[in-house]
């Protein structure tokens, strides 16, 4: 009489990833309202530095602008879908990610791209005389500047918002 073998089980594969689904939590968070609110400043910054004539040191803050803005619009995407986990290395430190981010790209480069446009706002103050026929800048520069100090202020409440978060040893963004 034969032996019959029972059938072996395959091994088990890679986890299911789940739907795509918004993290509602996180988008009534104060973290959440706050990036709603550097991306809607951060994009009124460089959008109207980029529909101007601009030179020198705009370059630089506008590239700086543009540049915390991608990464803040990823930093977002990834927190508004609960993916960040599937960021390498960063995933499992997306609190200090966040706060990093926040700190030292936020804060710094939005406050250094403020001041050259301040500086550059009033460089160009003269030309919003009443009889000035030129074409004037000035305007331009210091909307651009105070959509700037603005979104500088909210990256440092929202740096310090996951600082506060990070002394309280919670690890996570929501």
């Amino acid at each position: 009489m034969a032996r019959t073998v029972p059938p072996v089980a395959p091994p088990p594969g890679p986890p299911a990833r789940g739907s795509l689904s918004l993290h509602r939590a996180y988008l009534r968070s104060p973290l959440g309202l706050l990036r709603l609110g550097q991306l809607g400043l951060g994009a009124a910054f460089w959008v109207t530095v980029a529909a101007h004539k601009y030179e020198g040191a705009a370059h630089f803050a506008l590239f700086a602008a543009v540049l915390v803005w991608l990464l803040t619009l990823a930093l977002f995407g990834l927190s508004l879908l609960g993916r960040w986990e599937l960021v390498p290395w960063l995933g499992s430190r997306w609190l200090l990610t966040n706060l990093l981010h926040d700190l030292a790209l936020g804060v710094g480069l939005y406050a250094a791209a403020t001041g050259i446009m301040g500086y550059k706002a009033g460089r160009k103050s003269y030309c919003n005389l009443p009889g000035y026929s030129q074409h004037c800048l000035y305007g331009a520069y210091l909307s651009a500047s105070v959509c700037g100090g603005i979104a500088a202020c909210l990256y440092l409440f929202s740096g310090l918002y996951c600082l506060s978060r990070r002394c309280r040893d919670q690890r996570d963004i929501v």
